[in-house]
């Protein structure tokens, strides 16, 4: 996924899905200086993770 449009869907009001490894996923956080995102599964907010933006692909 492009960081532009990664935090596009971040800032969005409307919910798109995101998959991370097969998983709807929720983006929290853009760090385009890094090439990372904070993602968590939508069935669990507790579990996040730094994951780098090119592995996540809009549903």
């Amino acid at each position: 996924m492009d960081p532009n449009r990664a935090q596009q869907i971040t800032s969005s009001d409307t919910m798109i899905p995101v998959m991370y490894n097969g998983q709807q996923i929720y983006i929290e956080h853009v760090d385009r200086s890094n090439g990372k995102a904070t993602i968590h599964p939508l069935d669990n907010p507790e579990q996040k993770q730094s994951v780098s933006i090119d592995e996540l692909t809009e549903a």
